[in-house]
C-alpha cells in the first residue's frame, strides 16, 4: 500500500514562506514516472489543484499561485516538494500531495496546515 505524508505547514505572516514536503512510502518501486501535484482545500470551499508536476519534470500553476510557488520532485527520495513565497491569507488551507492525473482517495494523507495571518 502506497502512503503519502505531507509535512511542512505552518503559521506564517503575510509575505512569508514555507517549504512543504511529501514523502512517498510503501509498496512502490518509484514515483519518478507518476505526474505528482500539490492540493489544497481551505475550510468551507472545494479542493483546488494548486500545482503539478511530472515524471519528466514539466509544471504547471493555479493562476493564483503563479509566481509565488514552486513545485519541485526528488525522485530518488521519492519526495514532491511545494516552495511558497509571498504567502497571502488566502493560501490558508490544509495542503495535500496525490497524483496529479486525478485525485485518488486512497493515497489522501492527514495533509498539512497552511494558516497565513498576521
Amino acid at each position: 500500500q502506497v502512503q503519502l505524508v505531507e509535512s511542512g505547514g505552518g503559521l506564517v505572516q503575510p509575505g512569508g514562506s514555507l517549504r512543504l514536503s511529501c514523502a512517498a512510502s510503501g509498496r512502490i518501486f518509484s514515483i519518478a514516472a507518476v505526474t505528482m501535484a500539490w492540493y489544497r482545500q481551505a475550510p468551507g470551499k472545494q479542493r483546488e489543484l494548486v500545482a503539478r508536476i511530472t515524471g519528466g519534470g514539466s509544471t504547471n500553476y493555479a493562476d493564483s499561485v503563479k509566481g509565488r510557488f514552486t513545485i519541485s520532485r526528488d525522485n530518488a527520495k521519492n519526495m514532491v516538494y511545494l516552495q511558497m513565497n509571498s504567502l497571502k491569507p488566502e493560501d490558508t488551507a490544509v495542503y495535500y500531495c496525490n497524483t496529479g492525473s486525478t485525485w485518488v482517495e486512497s493515497l489522501r494523507g492527514q495533509g498539512t496546515q497552511v494558516t497565513v495571518s498576521s
